[in-house]
């Protein structure tokens, strides 16, 4: 297990020429221009000083760049991962004896740990697989349901009112009874610079919305005097860089750092791995699951050290360097240095930046989130994939963004049963002047065999759909002429068999048996064989009667009939 633990230390940098820095000092630049302003909105999501966020969109990406097999991946603060991340600090909050003094930014620096142990621990069990364990339409409804949290959450940013509730209609409430405390220039400058984002969106300004937004509301600032207005604003930040901190975690409850780890690591990983692929198929860069989980893990270990939080794949920000052009992980880097000069040398002008400025910011990326285009695409493809994403779109709105990672999960392992728990099956006939067995449901020129019924079950046979199945296959028997002598299972589509399913399988046999009809099997893999012999259920059917293929099964089916006749089709 050990031995398949590979670190792959500046894989991101691989092959790096020094002629490589023209295309990725540019790109640098332009990450953390783009990525300053999210860097200093987001943290509010959680309730997180701003310098959080630019700590960790300092460290995570020089981590991932030592650790990450990805050339233009970009890590850093997300939306939807810091929804997840408020929901989890509310609760290990709670859970804090009563007279505690609780610290977030430690509790967001021990989940960050927690996260980044969570993902090297995947990596040592292989389970980049987990990635698909959210699919893609349950991903896109729970995120659809996450921003529409994420713009409640503004409500308070916006109009300059304490909110106090939580939950989705709670805080609607709060502020319709507060109304008369509404303060009104916070308000109308906070839909002026969500308005300011949204033009130069539509105009395709050059530059990024977020960073024109961050720089107008600076200079309106500093010229207007929104502090003395009421309007408030970030104030001051640490003017040093991230400094090596390890907190009391003793003094944390344990178990919910640990729970509330893993859900931010399931969330993290899973939007990190949508976007890594979607970005790899953009750039023709593969994505290896497994390698990617110890980037992460890094990127995420290395805020936990320097009082961060977790983060994950930017999606603005590895556009913006797939966009300029970056080559390597040194855009990475270098968008590192820039924003360690940006503390160390622009305290002065972040200091002024108003908070409903940084409220339009989030409210933007929240309703970035809810991917339209893509449930419209699922609504298409399949109303089952689209019912299962309003479900986990729901589930984050109504029971709040740490219980909607449940509901996702649960969303998807109903997805996952309803999808194999009725596997379908059809009977199988030849049509005249070809080879090989068609579905006679698919095909009406397919003509059944006289005697001889052909059965293709696609799917497994386990506990939960081993009664269906053999209710199916009594069924079929039931509807079949009375000159059937013989029934073929094909069982090409079966991967695998449990206990349950060779019990049903067994009482198959013992059904056809008392109706005089001999049962037999084909394609059946090898291990699946020798699980049913140790179930004795090969004993029972009779080894004579199992299969390498279809036509050796109607072979002997025709000799066990005595006829000498070809069959439909013309096959001897």
């Amino acid at each position: 297990m050990l031995q398949s633990f590979h670190m792959p230390i500046f894989r991101g940098l691989e092959g790096f020429r020094a002629d490589w820095l023209r295309s990725d000092i540019p790109a640098g630049l332009s990450i953390a221009a783009v990525g300053l302003p999210s860097a200093i909105a987001y943290p509010a999501i959680a309730g997180l000083p701003p310098e959080t966020g630019i700590y960790a969109s300092i460290v995570a990406p020089v981590a991932y760049a030592l650790f990450g097999p990805s050339r233009l991946l970009v890590v850093g603060p997300d939306a939807g991962t810091m929804a997840v991340l408020a929901a989890v600090i509310g609760t290990v909050i709670a859970a804090q004896p009563a007279g505690t003094s609780a610290d977030p930014v430690a509790i967001a620096s021990a989940l960050a740990l927690g996260v980044g142990a969570f993902y090297f621990a995947a990596r040592l069990l292989r389970l980049g697989v987990l990635a698909s364990f959210l699919s893609r339409p349950i991903l896109v409804g729970f995120f659809a349901g996450v921003s529409i949290s994420i713009l409640v959450g503004q409500i308070g940013r916006f109009t300059g009112v304490r909110i106090e509730s939580d939950g989705l209609l709670p805080p609607i409430a709060e502020i319709i009874r507060k109304s008369a405390l509404i303060h009104w220039p916070t308000l109308l400058f906070g839909l002026a610079m969500f308005a300011l984002l949204w033009i130069v969106k539509a105009t395709r300004l050059p530059v990024p919305g977020p960073v024109v937004v961050v720089v107008v509301s600076v200079i309106l600032s500093a010229i207007f005097n929104f502090e003395a207005a009421g309007i408030r604003v970030v104030g001051d930040l640490p003017t040093g860089l991230p400094s090596f901190s390890l907190h009391a975690f003793s003094q944390m409850p344990m178990d919910r750092i640990v729970l509330g780890s893993a859900a931010v690591f399931l969330i993290s990983f899973g939007s990190s791995i949508v976007a890594a692929r979607s970005f790899g198929g953009r750039s023709g860069e593969e994505v290896d699951a497994n390698q990617e989980l110890i980037g992460l893990g890094a990127a995420n270990i290395a805020p936990g050290l320097f009082g961060s939080f977790p983060i994950a794949v930017s999606d603005s920000r590895t556009a913006i360097n797939l966009a300029v052009g970056g080559r390597s992980q040194a855009a990475g880097l270098v968008s590192a240095v820039t924003l360690m000069a940006a503390l160390l040398f622009l305290n002065g002008a972040l200091r002024i930046l108003p908070i409903p400025a940084l409220a339009a910011i989030l409210a933007a990326a929240a309703i970035s989130l809810i991917d339209v285009s893509e449930l419209r695409k699922i609504w298409h493809i399949s109303r089952a994939e689209f019912v299962f994403a309003l479900i986990a779109m729901f589930g984050a709105i109504s029971f709040g963004v740490l219980n909607g990672v449940i509901v996702a999960i649960a969303a998807t392992l109903i997805y996952l049963l309803r999808k194999t728990m009725f596997p379908k099956d059809t009977l199988l006939g030849r049509i005249a002047g070809r080879d090989g067995f068609y579905d006679m449901q698919r095909f009406p020129d397919a003509q059944g065999i006289p005697g001889i019924a052909i059965c293709l079950v696609q799917g497994n046979l386990l506990f939960y759909n081993a009664d269906y199945v053999r209710i199916r296959l009594r069924a079929i028997a039931d509807g079949l002429p009375a000159e059937t002598r013989w029934f073929i299972l094909d069982a090409s589509a079966i991967a695998h068999i449990d206990s349950t399913g060779a019990a049903a399988l067994d009482a198959v046999q013992a059904n056809l048996s008392g109706r005089g009809i001999v049962f037999a099997v084909a394609h059946l893999n090898a291990e699946v064989t020798e699980l049913l012999g140790r179930a004795g259920v090969v004993d029972g059917i009779g080894a004579g009667k199992f299969f390498g293929d279809t036509e050796d099964a109607l072979r002997a089916a025709r000799l066990g009939e005595g006829s000498d006749r070809p069959l439909a089709g013309g096959h001897q």
